[in-house]
């Protein structure tokens, strides 16, 4: 017998906590990630949540805010799981935290965006300024992942690379500065509707914009059944990494299984075309 790997079992737990708490299905069998006034919605998210390990709990569904809050704190959970298994790959010393409405200035808590804070205080005090400006440095990711800095005792490790007349402005260097520099904005759309489809692409020019020193990696992570509004934030290049979904092969077999075919065209476009993968490819391309 294959032995599963850790990946998969962590794969699999998420899926068991989703179950637990935001993947329920109301009495009519409505999965709650479901848009029950679209039926390829609903047999779609119904063929899901079969594949994945139904529960017999029935419940209503959670109030929106707190859903996403839910399985923000879930994908963070698996991030967090994953990730810090590839220390092989992607050595340091890193944080990874759901933000949890901490305010958008919470992103000035790291190197590239420290400068935030100035201009804020900058703002409050000139009406002019703040239209000017509007809310463009107010970014405010669901989970991040940073690096801490480095001391030199760790760069140096096995070999003496640093002295104090190089590499004075690197900011992986501890003693050349100390705030965590970050590696990863998420975004998480439980379900996406078309009045914020688009916020995840906001978010990302801004983190883009704003920045001064490397772009952390922006993506998404989805629970959203229909593929067409996938594609509304994964189709295009420029803002985005990836849209990665909680259960895609899961999706794909749904759609096939259905004879979708509109559908199964669009996802192989999306996935093809590099814009689509699964939650467990995540903490991989993390370690990129």
């Amino acid at each position: 017998m294959k032995k599963s790997g850790a990946f998969s079992k962590a794969r699999r737990q998420f899926h068991a906590a989703l179950l637990k708490s935001v993947l329920s299905a109301d009495a009519s069998g409505v999965p709650a990630n479901a848009d029950r006034h679209s039926q390829g919605s609903v047999k779609i998210a119904q063929n899901i949540r079969e594949q994945i390990g139904k529960s017999a709990k029935e419940a209503e569904r959670l109030a929106g805010q707190e859903s996403g809050a839910k399985f923000e704190g879930l994908v963070c959970d698996f991030i967090s799981a994953t990730f810090t298994r590839l220390p092989h790959l992607r050595p340091g010393d890193w944080q990874i935290e759901r933000v949890a409405g901490a305010g958008g200035i919470h992103i000035a808590k790291f190197d590239q965006y420290s400068h935030l804070i100035a201009l804020q205080k900058a703002a409050e005090k000139d009406r002019e300024l703040a239209a000017a400006l509007g809310s463009d440095y107010t970014i405010t990711p669901d989970i991040i992942v940073a690096r801490n800095p480095e001391p030199d005792e760790m760069i140096n490790h096995g070999e003496q690379l640093l002295d104090d007349d190089v590499s004075i402005l690197a900011p992986l260097r501890k003693v050349n500065q100390g705030l965590p520099i970050l590696h990863a904005s998420i975004s998480c759309k439980w379900t996406i509707r078309s009045d914020r489809a688009q916020n995840s692409r906001t978010e990302a020019l801004n983190l883009i914009k704003n920045r001064k020193g490397s772009l952390p990696h922006v993506v998404v992570v989805t629970g959203e059944p229909l593929p067409g509004r996938i594609a509304s934030i994964a189709l295009g290049t420029g803002e985005i990494d990836c849209v990665y979904h909680f259960a895609l092969r899961e999706l794909r077999n749904a759609v096939e299984t259905l004879a979708m075919s509109d559908a199964i065209d669009l996802l192989e476009t999306m996935v093809q075309g590099k814009r689509l993968r699964d939650i467990a490819d995540l903490p991989l391309d993390l370690a990129v």
